[in-house]
């Protein structure tokens, strides 16, 4: 079994429009994949969280590939998230590799982000609003700007300890991206088309429906702050119903599909420029499995750190 760190990932070479390829080939064949509900336990403190997340799934070729992801969230500790990864191959049942999963956490997520953009946002929309501009933020503003180059897009951010001045540091390369920052959550919606919120934790709803205009796009990355959005938006997608469904507005959504379905042309999308709708990308272990085992294909295998758990070499031993 191979180690595959953080640094070995970054040295891959993996580009943000690979990123997005793996996304769309994995969306479009989810029904192929093995996929239960995450396990979501809580020690007690609030704003913690374990989840462990299983996944079997075919390549590109078809090769079957299965793993599972730890991710955790301590809000006290630096960084608050931090996830791990087990890839196997699941035709032969060997163990490939130990993956520091926050590269893939981050990069996969954002992606998937990207992707729920351009599928469900009005088609020329400009006023875009991003909320928590850590690693899952910068990787979905990432993935558009890469998608996008050509288009200008008037990019709102909300002043949060001055990150949103690194944040536009980070991204001053490309001259199509304008920002602007505000410092509340109704202004940053009030003048947005589509609002990404890459924040982990908020105990309640962050802005009232009247901030919500017409054909906006919200992507609630990590699922919290826009319950509200339930109860009025025309169309809610999430990319599993069994890991939304259990959500306490679930029963009633007006209207509700699968990211894949509209993909593979099961359900339909948007089909207007007013429709008010709501992505859940809840983050699934399929994603995470694909990004692990395509990055395990590109790596040099002899150039990996060695993890030896021998195993007893008798069939029976106790």
């Amino acid at each position: 079994m191979k180690l595959i760190t953080f640094n070995d990932i970054q040295k891959s070479g993996v580009t943000p429009l690979q990123c997005m390829d793996w996304v769309d080939a994995a969306i479009a064949r989810k029904e192929d994949a093995i996929l239960p509900p995450k396990i979501s336990l809580h020690p007690g403190v609030e704003g913690t969280f374990c989840n462990f997340m299983p996944c079997i799934a075919p390549d590109a070729s078809g090769r079957l590939y299965g793993g599972v992801k730890l991710v955790t969230r301590y809000p006290e500790r630096i960084p608050a998230l931090d996830s791990k990864m087990l890839l196997f191959d699941a035709e032969s049942g060997e163990t490939l590799a130990f993956v520091d999963g926050d590269w893939i956490t981050a990069m996969r997520t954002g992606a998937v982000a990207a992707h729920s953009v351009l599928l469900f946002a009005k088609k020329d929309f400009k006023n875009l609003g991003v909320i928590g501009l850590g690693n899952t933020g910068r990787a979905a503003m990432l993935m558009l700007a890469e998608k996008m180059p050509q288009r200008d897009l008037f990019v709102t951010l909300l002043a949060h300890k001055g990150q949103e001045d690194s944040f536009i540091d980070r991204f001053s390369k490309y001259p199509n991206l304008h920002f602007d920052v505000v410092d509340s959550y109704e202004e940053l919606v009030s003048r947005s088309e589509v609002v990404i919120s890459a924040v982990t934790y908020f105990p309640d709803d962050i802005c009232s429906d009247s901030c919500f205009n017409e054909g906006v796009l919200v992507v609630p990355i990590h699922t919290r702050g826009f319950t509200n959005c339930d109860l009025f938006f025309d169309k809610v997608f999430a990319d599993d119903t069994n890991h939304v469904k259990g959500f306490k507005n679930f029963n009633r959504f007006r209207s509700f599909a699968e990211v894949s379905d509209v993909v593979t042309g099961k359900a339909e999308g948007r089909t207007n420029e007013s429709e008010r709708i709501l992505a859940y990308n809840i983050g699934i272990a399929m994603h995470d499995v694909l990004f692990a085992a395509n990055i395990y294909k590109m790596l040099d295998k002899d150039l990996l750190t060695d993890i030896d758990l021998a195993q007893p070499d008798l069939k029976t031993w106790v």
